[in-house]
C-alpha cells in the first residue's frame, strides 16, 4: 500500500521535477514547479514511509541543489521548506546527509558562497539543527563539514543565527561525544568572539554551548574560556550571570577532568555567593553542596577521620551557615593557588573587579578556617593595601575577611605578623586590620595579649604617628573594638588605652571625633564599673603626668606632649588638683623666658583656662594655694619682661591674665599679695604701656587691686610712680582702660588718705587734681562719672586746693554741672566735718 502510494505521488512530482532541473526553465516556472512539489507532498496526509520514499528517491538531490545554487531566494526558501518537512516526517533521515552536508556547507561557509538572506541563513542552520537531532551520531563521518558551518554561522551577523547555531553546537556535542572530543577546540574561537555580543540572549546561549562544547569535548579548553567566563560574572543581566554559574556548576559536577580545574573553577562558582539576585546566589550555594558532598563521597577515604572526629568550632561568625567538610576541604586544598592571583585582583585599576575578588576573599577564608595560618603574610599585605581602596565596598569586604583572621588563626600568630608591622612606618590599613582581627576574635583568646596590645598602640611611634583624622579615627576603632570584645579585662590596659585617647583628643579635629573619644572613655569606665571617665582620670592622673612630661625641658611649640598635656589638664576637670605637683613642676620647667616662646603662649593660654574655673579644676583640693608663690614668682614674673615681638607681647596678655584670673577671684590672698608685690609692681606698671588693650586693661585692674590690699604701705616713689602710669590710661584709647585707670586712681587715693606720705605728695596732688578735671570732659559719659567718683574721693585730702583748682577751670568747662556737683560736694563733706 505505501508502495502504491509513494507510486502515484511520484507520478504526480514527475513533470514539476522536469521543470525544476531544466536549465532554460525561468525563475517563474521553477517557482511553479516548487509550489507544485508543495502540494503533493507538504499539503497532502502521507505515511512516513511515503514521505521517506519520495523525499529520498526524488527530491532530495533536486531540492539540495535549489537549495545551493538557485539565484531566487524564494525559490531558495521553499526548497528549504520541503526539506525540512522530508527530514522531520520521513522515517530514514540520515540517507540524505552526504547531499545535505555538502548544500549547506555551500551555502554557509565562505569562500564558496554565501546565503544574503538572513532568514534564509536562519533557516539552512535549523535545518543542521534539525538533522543533528534526527540523525544523532550519524553525522559522525560529516562532523567536519558540521564543525566549519557552525565556525561560520556562529560569527553571523544576524544574532538568531548566532544563537540557533548554539543550539546547534550544544547538539552536536552531545549527539557523539566519542568523536566531538577531537573537533571541538575550533568552536571555542568563535564562541568567545561572540560571548560578549550586545544581546543578552546571545551571551545566555553561548555560555551554555560553551559549557556543552567542553564537557563532551576536549577539557583542555578550559583554560581558553575562563578569563570570558570570569567577565560575563559581571554582566549586567541576572540571565547571564545565571547561565554562568550553571555551567560552572555542571564542570565541577561532571567534567572528566575537573580534579585539574578546581582551583579555576571554584572561585568562579563562589564569585556567584554574592550576586544580587537571591535566585543566582541560591543556585550557586545549590551547586557548591552537591560538589561537596560529591567530593566528600569520592575522597571517603581520606576524610575518615575527619568526618569521624571533627568538631564544630566553639566560636564562629553570628548568622552565618558554616559550609559543608567536602566544600571545606575543597577550598583548603586549592587555597594556595587561588590566592595569589585572588590578591592579584584585589589590588586591579577595575573598581568591579577589586569589589567581587574582595566579596570572594571573604568567602574563600570562611571555608578554609584554621587553614589560613599558613597564608596569613601574603593575605595581610593585600589587605594592609587594600583597606586604602577608595570604593567603601572594598574597604567593607576586607575588613570583614580580616575579622575572619580573628575567628580562626591564632592571636598568637596574627597579632604578631601585625604588631611587628608597626615597627615600620604604620598606615589607617594596618590599625584598621588589626581592629577587624580584635572584633573577630573570641574574648579569651585575646585576654593574654592584651598587656601587649596596649603597649604597642600606646607607643609613640604609633598613636603619635599622625594627625590625619583618618588615622586617629581608626585608632579610635581600635580601642572601642578592644573595650568591645575584652569588656572587665580591659582594667589591666587602661593607662595604655588612656594614653591612646589622650592622644587622639589632641589633634586638632572635629568636636565629632572628640565626642567619640569621651563615648569610648565612658564605655572604657563602664566595663570597669565606674561611674564616669573622670574616675579613669583619678586611677592615673599621676601616672599620665609622669608619661606626658618625660622629655618637658626639651619641648618646642611642635611637640604632641603639650597637646596632650592641655587634653589631661583641662578634660579631667576636678582631678587635675590631685597632680598639682607634676602639674606647677612642668609649668615651671616649660614657662622660663629661654623657652619657645609659641610653646610658652600655648601653656598660659592653658593656665589662663584654668584659672578661670580654679575651684572646679586645679583647686578643686584647696591645695593651689600653697604653690602660688611658685606660680608668680617662677612663672608669671619672668614672663611680664619686656620683649620685642608679637609673640612677646602675647605671652605678657597671658601671664597678665593669669594674675587678674588669680587677683580677681581671691585666690591670692593679702599675704600672698604682700609677699609678691615688690617684685610684681613694677612689671605690672610697664604692663600697662602695652599695645595690647587687654594688657593695659588688666594690668590696671591688677594695680588697683594691689593698691587696695597693700597699698598703704606704698612709699612716696611707688605712689609716684603708680599714678602716673595710670593716669597716661586716662588718654588711652579704650573706653574699658580709661574706666578701669579711673577706678584704680580712687584706690590710690584710698590708700594716700592713711599713708604717711600724704603731706609729701601735696605737689602731686595738686597735678592729679588738675589733669582730673580735665578729663571731667571725656567724650564718654560713664567715664566723666568715674572721673567724679575719683575727684570726690581725692577731694578729702585738700578740699581748698581742689576749690581753687575748679573755680580756675569752670568756666573753660563744656560740663559745668560736673564742676558745680563736685563743689557742692565738697562743701556737703565740710559741713559734715563741722
Amino acid at each position: 500500500m505505501a508502495a502504491a502510494g509513494a507510486a502515484e505521488v511520484a507520478q504526480a512530482l514527475s513533470r514539476p521535477l522536469r521543470c525544476l532541473q531544466e536549465p532554460e526553465g525561468g525563475r517563474a516556472a521553477r517557482l511553479r514547479a516548487l509550489e507544485a512539489i508543495r502540494a503533493e507532498v507538504q499539503e497532502r496526509p502521507l505515511s512516513s514511509a511515503v514521505v521517506q520514499e519520495v523525499f529520498g528517491a526524488q527530491l532530495v538531490r533536486p531540492l539540495a541543489r535549489c537549495l545551493a545554487g538557485d539565484a531566487a531566494e524564494r525559490c531558495r526558501e521553499l526548497a528549504l521548506q520541503l526539506l525540512c518537512h522530508g527530514l522531520s516526517h520521513g522515517d530514514r533521515p540520515g540517507e540524505a546527509l552526504p547531499v545535505l552536508l555538502p548544500a549547506l556547507a555551500q551555502r554557509l561557509c565562505p569562500p564558496q558562497g554565501f546565503e544574503p538572506s538572513e532568514e534564509l541563513r536562519l533557516g539552512l542552520v535549523q535545518l543542521l539543527s534539525l538533522l543533528l537531532q534526527r540523525c544523532g551520531a550519524c553525522l559522525a563521518p560529516y562532523l567536519t563539514d558540521v564543525i566549519r558551518i557552525l565556525q561560520a554561522t556562529l560569527l553571523d551577523h544576524y544574532a538568531e543565527v548566532r544563537r540557533e547555531s548554539c543550539r546547534c553546537a550544544v547538539a552536536c556535542a552531545q549527539a557523539m561525544p566519542e568523536h566531538f572530543h577531537m573537533q571541538s577546540e575550533s568552536l571555542i574561537k568563535p564562541l568567545m568572539q561572540t560571548i560578549s555580543h550586545q544581546h543578552y540572549r546571545v551571551r545566555v546561549d553561548v555560555i551554555q554551548a560553551t559549557g556543552a562544547v567542553i564537557q563532551f569535548g576536549n577539557g583542555k579548553s578550559v583554560d581558553d574560556v575562563l578569563s570570558h567566563l570570569a567577565q560575563r560574572l559581571f554582566d549586567e543581566i541576572p540571565k547571564v550571570r545565571h547561565a554562568v554559574t550553571t555551567v560552572i556548576g555542571e564542570w565541577l559536577l561532571h567534567l572528566r577532568d575537573r580534579y585539574s580545574y578546581f582551583h579555576k573553577l571554584i572561585p568562579l562558582l563562589l564569585g556567584g555567593f554574592t550576586d544580587e539576585i537571591p535566585e543566582n546566589t541560591k543556585l550557586a550555594w545549590t551547586y557548591w553542596e552537591k560538589i561537596g558532598l560529591q567530593w566528600e563521597k569520592e575522597n571517603e577515604e581520606d576524610l575518615k577521620d575527619k568526618m569521624d572526629f571533627s568538631v564544630s568550632p566553639s566560636h564562629y561568625p553570628k548568622g552565618v551557615t558554616r559550609p559543608g567538610l567536602g566544600c571545606r576541604e575543597l577550598v583548603s586544598r586549592n587555597l594556595s593557588k587561588i590566592l595569589p592571583g585572588l590578591c592579584h585582583d584585589i589590588t586591579d585599576w577595575v573598581e568591579s573587579t577589586r569589589i567581587k575578588a574582595s566579596q570572594l576573599l571573604y568567602t574563600l577564608l570562611l571555608h578554609a578556617e584554621d587553614y589560613i595560618t599558613q597564608h596569613m603574610e601574603l593575605l595581610l599585605r593585600t589587605l594592609y593595601q587594600a583597606c586604602l581602596d577608595e570604593e567603601s565596598d572594598v574597604v567593607k569586604n576586607c575588613v570583614k575577611a580580616a575579622e575572619l583572621i580573628g575567628t580562626f588563626v591564632s592571636p598568637k600568630v596574627s597579632l604578631r605578623l601585625i604588631t611587628s608591622a608597626f615597627g615600620k612606618t604604620p598606615k589607617p590599613s594596618y590599625i584598621m586590620v588589626l581592629t577587624a582581627v580584635i572584633r573577630g576574635s573570641p574574648k579569651e583568646t585575646l585576654q593574654p595579649h592584651l598587656t601587649s596590645l596596649g603597649n604597642t598602640l600606646s607607643q609613640a611611634g604609633v598613636c603619635q604617628r599622625s594627625e590625619e583624622v583618618f588615622y586617629m579615627e581608626q585608632l579610635l576603632c581600635c580601642v572601642e573594638a578592644l573595650v568591645e570584645v575584652c569588656q572587665e579585662d580591659c582594667k589591666e590596659i587602661t593607662l595604655q588605652l588612656m594614653k591612646v585617647l589622650v592622644t587622639i583628643m589632641a589633634i586638632p579635629c572635629s568636636q565629632d571625633l572628640k565626642e567619640k573619644v569621651e563615648e569610648t572613655m565612658s564605655s572604657l569606665a563602664e566595663v570597669q564599673q565606674l561611674d564616669g571617665f573622670l574616675y579613669l582620670y583619678k586611677q592615673h592622673i599621676i601616672q599620665l603626668m609622669e608619661w606626658v612630661s618625660v622629655s618637658c625641658d626639651c619641648w618646642t611649640c611642635y611637640s604632641p606632649e603639650i597637646l596632650q598635656l592641655e587634653v589631661i589638664a583641662t578634660h579631667s576637670g576636678p582631678v587635675i588638683g590631685e597632680a598639682l605637683n607634676n602639674f606647677i613642676v612642668i609649668l615651671k620647667t616649660c614657662l622660663q623666658p629661654n623657652k619657645d616662646p609659641q610653646m610658652r603662649l600655648k601653656l598660659f593660654t592653658v593656665l589662663s583656662q584654668l584659672l578661670q574655673k580654679a575651684s572646679e579644676t586645679i583647686n578643686s583640693q584647696g591645695l593651689f594655694p600653697s604653690y602660688l608663690e611658685t606660680v608668680i614668682k617662677d612663672i608669671l614674673a619672668p614672663n611680664l619682661q619686656w620683649h620685642a615681638g608679637r609673640t612677646a607681647a602675647a605671652i605678657r596678655t597671658t601671664a597678665v591674665s593669669c594674675l587678674w584670673a588669680l587677683t580677681h577671684c581671691e585666690m591670692l590672698s593679702p599675704k600672698e599679695i604682700l609677699k609678691v608685690k615688690d617684685g610684681l609692681m613694677p612689671q605690672i606698671i610697664a604692663a600697662m604701656d602695652e599695645d595690647s588693650k587687654i594688657t593695659r586693661l588688666m594690668a590696671c585692674r591688677i594695680v588697683g587691686v594691689l593698691l587696695k590690699v597693700c597699698g598703704e604701705q606704698f612709699d612716696e616713689d611707688k605712689f609716684t610712680n603708680t599714678y602716673t602710669e595710670v593716669l597716661k590710661r586716662l588718654d588711652d584709647a579704650s573706653c574699658d582702660v580709661r574706666l578701669a585707670a579711673a577706678h584704680t586712681l580712687t584706690n590710690w587715693f584710698k590708700c594716700l588718705k592713711e599713708s604717711d606720705v600724704k603731706s609729701a605728695m601735696e605737689s602731686h596732688i595738686e597735678f592729679l587734681y588738675q589733669e582730673l578735671l580735665i578729663h571731667l570732659d571725656d567724650p564718654d559719659q560713664n567715664i566723666q562719672n568715674a572721673v567724679l567718683e575719683v575727684l570726690k574721693e581725692g577731694s578729702v585730702l585738700y578740699p581748698e586746693l581742689l576749690v581753687r583748682e575748679i573755680e580756675g577751670v569752670v568756666h573753660k568747662h563744656q560740663t559745668p554741672a560736673y564742676c558745680n556737683q563736685l563743689l557742692h560736694h565738697i562743701q556737703s563733706a565740710k559741713e559734715s566735718a563741722l
